[in-house]
């Protein structure tokens, strides 16, 4: 399996979940979505993560972000597994845990690295857009749990400079300044990014962010 690339059309899929059965693209709809993957039910850190994701859920639902996590092991076990994470975590998982048992979805995302695991997907994240295309990737070892923080940022810079010819600088958070793209010429800023913007090269101009 080639990888999969910034831009590529997001593969389809049909699957079992722990709420039951979708078909990969239909599920998504209008949405955005992260796909993000783990080692196997009842790991530690994977459950951790599925903690913390469920606390941060109302943060996706209001960026119109839909959540779907994926195991190699079966509905029963992600059933088990959800009761754990919610009384370990102290929250309730309310999003779809995908059961690929064959890992067929993780051959077809490209979730198993032969010389980091012959039969375990690493901790690959996927930030697909409602073009259904792939607009971030990610890939963590085993034993380093994710930064839901930085995927929420990153989200949050994708929804932004997709509306506006803008980009985001290093370290930016929702609020901070941006980077006007460089296609937009001088003499059309003001029209563009009525806020003003400073200038620092001809190449590097700055702007409030335009939908604060």
């Amino acid at each position: 399996m080639a990888t999969l690339r910034l831009g590529d059309i997001a593969p389809d899929f049909e699957a079992e979940t722990s709420q039951g059965k979708i078909k990969f693209h239909e599920w998504l709809g209008d949405s955005w979505g992260v796909l993000f993957s783990h080692p196997a039910d009842f790991t530690p850190v994977c459950t951790t993560e599925l903690g913390t994701v469920a606390n941060y859920y109302p943060e996706f639902e209001k960026r119109d972000v839909k959540v779907i996590a994926l195991s190699v092991d079966g509905v029963d076990s992600h059933m088990e597994w959800i009761k754990d994470i919610n009384e370990t975590q102290n929250t309730t998982v309310n999003f779809p845990i995908i059961a690929d048992e064959d890992k067929r979805i993780a051959a077809l995302y490209d979730m198993i690295h032969p010389n980091a695991s012959e039969s375990f997907t690493v901790r690959s994240v996927y930030i697909i857009g409602p073009d259904k295309k792939v607009k971030l990737t990610l890939t963590y070892p085993a034993s380093t749990g994710r930064n839901f923080d930085e995927i929420l940022r990153v989200i949050d810079s994708l929804q932004l400079t997709a509306k506006y010819s803008v980009a985001t600088p290093a370290n930016w958070k929702d609020g901070d300044n941006v980077v006007i793209s460089t296609a937009i010429k001088d003499e059309d800023i003001a029209a563009k990014f009525p806020k003003g913007y400073e200038r620092v090269k001809p190449y590097l101009r700055m702007t409030p962010q335009p939908n604060k």
